[in-house]
Parts: structure tokens; sequence; C-alpha cells
């Protein structure tokens, strides 16, 4: 079985593809992202960046002696359940960047977490990933995946509209769309895989802060964002909304270590009052939609994501 497996990854889509009947359809899980590796029982979890995070997410691991003697390598993504069973990035932010196992047990009965397994791409000795999508999905569901705290989410063969109408009903994302007969690409970001949002979502890079004022002076007032495009680091615009006291602690924390006396910027201009960053931290915004001149209109600040590396932040959906 492979030591490492790098996930593979979806494009933004701004519409559900077509012929509906090529498609399966499955709802979109806001959450971490984690290959897991099963073997003799034991569980080991992986981050899309290839970080080993098996111990943050205690959990999971009696999915190892559910699998019994099944030796597998499974994707899917570690979610949080609000109060109305739907996932809260939010919520699962308070168990992403956990280390010390006393704080992790302590987070585990406030903030409990679930694996949703949407792939299988190894199993007993033999690699899944050259089978179609269709056949890896009935080989998933031969293994009867739910339990306390993982479970085997449902995928529909065509149906696309009626799945994407039922995830904004229930506030979910939005909706996965995959290929029938498409193989499992590891790494790759694949037109076979399409993600097509109820909501505009964009993770970006901050590369600077804006003074805040009054209750805020002393904490940031607006972040500056942006992605990299072709090895250049691009504004994206201000961010000044979203924040809760918490996370302008955590931003003054992040970020003023980080510290530049130079414009990271290679393209477009931010304010000239700009307290500028190395482009390190990546976080998620919401936002209306992308203006002619390239910005983000009328975006808030989401949450941030300590499982993305910033150089691979680009501009979703064109």
């Amino acid at each position: 079985m492979p030591e490492k497996l790098e996930p593979m990854l979806a494009k933004l889509s701004p519409k559900l593809p077509t012929p509906d009947d090529a498609w399966g359809f499955e709802f979109k899980w806001d959450g971490i992202r984690a290959v897991a590796f099963v073997e003799g029982g034991i569980v080991r979890l992986q981050s899309r960046t290839g970080e080993n995070i098996t111990a943050r997410y205690p959990e999971v691991h009696a999915m190892g002696r559910a699998l019994g003697s099944n030796e597998v390598i499974l994707d899917g993504e570690v979610v949080a359940l609000d109060e109305k069973g739907r996932p809260s990035f939010e919520e699962i932010q308070q168990r992403m960047g956990l280390t010390a196992e006393s704080e992790i047990r302590r987070k585990m009965k406030e903030v409990p977490v679930t694996y949703m397994v949407f792939d299988l791409m190894w199993h007993d000795g033999h690699s899944q990933m050259e089978q179609p999508y269709i056949e890896r999905r009935k080989a998933l569901a031969q293994l009867k995946l739910a339990g306390a705290s993982w479970q085997t989410p449902p995928y529909e063969a065509g149906g696309g509209q009626a799945m994407k109408d039922a995830s904004a009903r229930a506030g979910l994302e939005g909706v996965m769309a995959k290929k029938l007969d498409s193989k499992y690409e590891p790494g790759k970001r694949s037109g076979a895989w399409q993600k097509i949002k109820n909501r505009n979502r964009q993770e970006l890079v901050i590369g600077g802060w804006l003074d805040g004022e009054g209750k805020r002076r002393g904490y940031p007032g607006a972040l500056l964002v942006g992605y990299y495009k072709d090895g250049k680091f691009v504004y994206a615009g201000k961010v000044g909304t979203g924040f809760t006291d918490k996370i302008l602690d955590e931003l003054n924390a992040k970020l003023k270590p980080l510290a530049l006396d130079k414009n990271p910027f290679d393209v477009g201009a931010p304010p000239r009052a700009a307290h500028f960053v190395k482009p390190k931290v990546v976080a998620e915004f919401e936002f209306v939609e992308w203006t002619r001149g390239g910005q983000l209109r009328a975006p808030a600040f989401k949450g941030f994501r300590v499982d993305k590396p910033a150089k691979e932040v680009v501009r979703e959906g064109g």
C-alpha cells in the first residue's frame, strides 16, 4: 500500500455539467480534506498537504476496527456538524490547528467531528484508481462504513439539479459532480470532478492589513488579500467584515510576526496606508462576485485555512 497519496482535486464550475446522466452528484462537505490509510485495523489520516493529522481527530480512529481485516485507502472530508446537522467551517476551525492531546480531548466534547467518506483508492493490495468512479462507489458501499464518527454519504447518478436544489435548501455549500466513467487522478485538478457552489467562496492569501479605528484600534480594520497567477502574487481587494473579537486576536498573533517592509503584491495596487506581511496566511472568504477590475465585491472573512499552502492558492472560476 502506498505510504502517501495526494487527493484528486475538482475544478470550480458556474453551472451543472451535461449530459446529466453521465455524472454522479454528491453534496459538497465544508471541512478538512483527509486521505485515510487503514491497515491492520489502524487508521492514519493525511491532509491534502501530506501532513499526518491522525492525532487531531481521535473519533475517527475506531473506523480501523470497524474495517476489520480490510486494507484500504479512502478519500473524504472531516467535518464538524452544527445543531441542524450541517457542516460548519467555523466549527471545524476549532479543531484544525490543535496538537496538545489534552486540548484535543477537551475540544472533542465541544466540537465532535465526522469523517465523510466519498472514494476508495486502494483495497486489499490492489489499486482501485483505474476503476471508473461508479465502480469505486459500488466497492465503497460494500465496506458499509457507517459509525458514530464516520459515514458514507450517498451519491446520485444523474439528477444534478434536484441535488443542487436540495443542498441549497439544507444550507450546504453546494454539490460535487463526478464523471461516472472517470478514474481517480491523484494530485490532479481534473475537469472530471467539478464543484458547483451555492455561494461564491474563495481561498486567498493575506498580504497586508489596514489599521482599524474605534473599537478596532490596534487591530486590522481590513485585510488585503490576493492569489497566485503564473507565480505572481495578484491583489484581489480588501476585506473588512466577518471578524469576531477572537478572530481579530488571532489575526494579530498570526500577522505581526510576518511584518514586511515592502509590498508583496506583484500585480495590482493596494492602499498606500497598508501594513504589509509575508504572504503565508491563507483564509477563506465569501463574496458576491468578481468585479471587472478583478477584485472581490462585498467580501466577508469566513475562516483560516491552515490546511492549504499559500503558493497553491489560485483564483477559481476563471
